[in-house]
């Protein structure tokens, strides 16, 4: 068999298990708290008569095995449950957040991709200002708080130049020049902070190349160092940059939780902060799902591409 099909075939099956194991862990969770989750949520409107309906209506009372055989077929056949609050169906709650995410997600990725890995390519073969004014780059993105910064960026630009909103969305077919006005702010915060992970992980990788032999042989054929540097050192480091860019994406996914909080995005961040507040567990629940599964997700397709990026990869996974 191609030894790359096989790779992408491991991988699928290793993915099955692990979202089996997830979706056990996210359903024990509430369940392994102390206390009653239905008491919790019902708060002082909890009566012997409302807990007892409350447990029947969410299936409580049932095994544990069957409330997650009955959970999963549910989620299996696009039924992730009803909030409690709003009595509203899970799955079209997520189906109006999950978009929001996914945007500011992939615009604060595209971003700090565009940033991060010309400036880590001339950190590594510019000279000392260029290298300095990237590793100050890179200090100040790892070190400050994606909430602070966000803060600040309101103060700065919302506030005092009263440039942008502080907070708001409209969805991009209603308004796309509406839309992208108020995803700056948040997608500038996220963006920051990956931008310096990718600046310092193409450095390396870069600087990890440029000393090869290959590339000093390409330098005495004459080969135009433009070339040299984008054409081949960078092509040859992409294994290290692709994985960290597929990494800090699901580290993105958690991280817009914060924002999305702060800069009132009705994502599925927002709705899981909410749900946590009104002690909805049924839409903590299915959100936390809905995370963790993009998660592995994002994590998967990382793979594949690091496999076919470099075929030592897919080599490595036929042994």
């Amino acid at each position: 068999m191609n030894p790359r099909l096989l790779f992408v075939l491991r991988r699928l099956g290793l993915t099955i298990p692990v979202l089996f194991v997830m979706s056990v862990v996210i359903f024990l969770i509430i369940r392994l708290v102390p206390g009653d989750p239905v008491r919790t949520m019902l708060g002082f409107r909890a009566t012997p008569q409302s807990i007892a309906q409350v447990r029947a209506q969410l299936h409580l009372d049932d095994p544990l095995w069957m409330q997650y055989r009955d959970w999963v077929a549910g989620v299996l056949h696009g039924d992730f449950g009803q909030d409690f609050v709003s009595k509203a169906p899970l799955s079209e709650l997520l189906a109006q957040r999950i978009p929001v995410t996914l945007e500011i997600t992939l615009l604060s990725m595209l971003l700090a991709v565009a940033v991060g890995v010309p400036l880590g390519v001339r950190a590594a073969v510019g000279g000392r200002w260029a290298r300095r004014l990237t590793e100050g780059f890179v200090v100040f993105g790892i070190s400050v708080p994606d909430f602070w910064l966000g803060i600040m960026l309101v103060l700065l630009c919302a506030g005092t130049m009263m440039w942008l909103p502080p907070s708001g969305y409209v969805p991009f077919l209603e308004d796309p020049g509406g839309n992208l006005t108020y995803m700056i702010l948040p997608v500038l915060t996220l963006a920051v902070a990956e931008a310096a992970y990718i600046i310092r992980t193409t450095r390396g990788a870069m600087l990890g190349v440029i000393g090869r032999p290959f590339i000093v042989y390409l330098r005495a054929k004459g080969t135009k160092e433009r070339s040299i540097v984008y054409r081949h050192a960078l092509r040859n480091a992409a294994t290290p940059i692709a994985t960290v860019i597929g990494i800090q994406f699901g580290v993105l996914l958690g991280g817009a939780i914060v924002v999305e909080t702060l800069f009132a995005l009705p994502g599925v961040g927002r709705l899981i902060v909410t749900a946590i507040n009104q002690r909805n567990y049924p839409v903590v629940q299915a959100g936390l799902l809905v995370v963790a599964t993009l998660f592995i997700l994002v994590s998967l397709i990382t793979d594949l591409v690091v496999g076919f990026i470099d075929p030592q990869v897919s080599d490595r996974g036929k042994s």
